[in-house]
């Protein structure tokens, strides 16, 4: 495994990253425990010390699979990385979504991150995770009902209090990022990042890198479509959100197997597989940081945890570059 440290700060995360939205089941067809458990544990002990998670995953399903699966191991060789802003049990804010829990009860998913509800989500999530701090602590989306400066002092008072080490944002343009950055040191910006979403480097990345501060990127397989192994006609199950999304559609599908057929020789030449060849490029792009990658049970979490085995050349980069520049998804 290989380690990065978050820019200005003491932790020394692997590249890497268990994250934890598909093992609390909510907008994944469900979840099983036993399995969540144990693909972090398998992660672990390939090296992945660091788990991004959230309450709003499996609504604080997530957050407790997570603290039964780090119990036992010394708290200072694991970082936890949780969110807040994210509300099912409070109408407040604004409206994100109308959802349904891993009951099939119907809910909805507000922004909202006012002072007293991220000290709340704090003490919440600090419980669920069986421990009395949390690494990194992020707004997990923009809540533009309340002022940033309100959001982010409350935080500021959590890293006074212990029982948040460091703060980060989650889906921030640069506006807002160097808004929060006027009332709290945000080290960190997570944003939505592969081979076919690269918004983020027009403005976020040159920003971030200017202002020395560091990008974890989410879905850099993009929720699987990178690994090659859906196929046009692929039904997901119930409850699963990627249904709906146009990455599926049949036309899309097939657009992103025949651009991954087309770089399949460089992941056989190095014996690995597509998945693992979309995450090294994208942590090997400029200001990338660490990727967070999901898994549902050990055998993929091992494969992800060994993908920094390998590595690209600029020449291989390149070529794969060359080769997305050709690929045009339908929305």
């Amino acid at each position: 495994m290989q380690y990065s440290t978050l820019t200005g700060t003491e932790l020394d995360l692997s590249v890497i990253t268990f994250g934890a939205w598909a093992v609390g089941g909510w907008m994944w067809g469900g979840t099983e425990r036993k399995d969540a458990v144990e693909a972090i544990r398998a992660s672990y002990d390939l090296g992945v010390t660091t788990i991004d998670t959230a309450p709003v995953y499996g609504q604080g399903t997530s957050e407790e699979i997570v603290g039964e699966a780090i119990k036992g191991i010394p708290r200072d060789r694991v970082y936890v990385l949780t969110k807040y802003g994210m509300r099912w049990d409070l109408a407040r804010g604004t409206l994100a979504s109308h959802s349904k829990d891993n009951a099939g009860k119907n809910i909805d998913i507000y922004k909202y991150a006012g002072k007293e509800s991220v000290v709340k989500e704090c003490e919440d999530s600090l419980r669920r995770l069986r421990t009395d701090y949390i690494d990194l602590y992020q707004i997990h989306w923009p809540d533009v009902t309340t002022p940033i400066q309100e959001t982010m002092e409350a935080v500021a008072r959590l890293i006074e209090q212990g029982k948040v080490r460091y703060a980060g944002v989650c889906n921030y343009n640069v506006e807002q990022l160097a808004e929060a950055s006027k009332y709290v040191d945000v080290v960190s910006n997570q944003v939505p990042y592969s081979m076919v979403k690269r918004g983020i480097e027009a403005e976020v990345v040159p920003y971030c890198i200017d202002q020395q501060k560091s990008i974890l990127a989410y879905s850099p397989m993009e929720r699987g479509l990178l690994t090659g192994k859906i196929k046009p006609g692929h039904v997901f199950s119930e409850g699963d959100h990627r249904a709906g999304l146009y990455f599926f559609s049949e036309e899309n599908l097939r657009r992103t197997n025949a651009f991954l057929e087309t770089v399949k020789p460089v992941a056989d030449g190095k014996g690995i597989s597509l998945g693992q060849l979309a995450l090294l490029w994208t942590v090997q792009q400029p200001g990338i940081t660490i990727a967070l990658v999901g898994a549902r049970n050990a055998e993929q979490a091992i494969q992800n945890a060994r993908t920094t085995d390998a590595g690209l050349t600029a020449e291989e980069i390149a070529f794969i570059s060359a080769e997305l520049n050709k690929l045009e998804l339908v929305k």
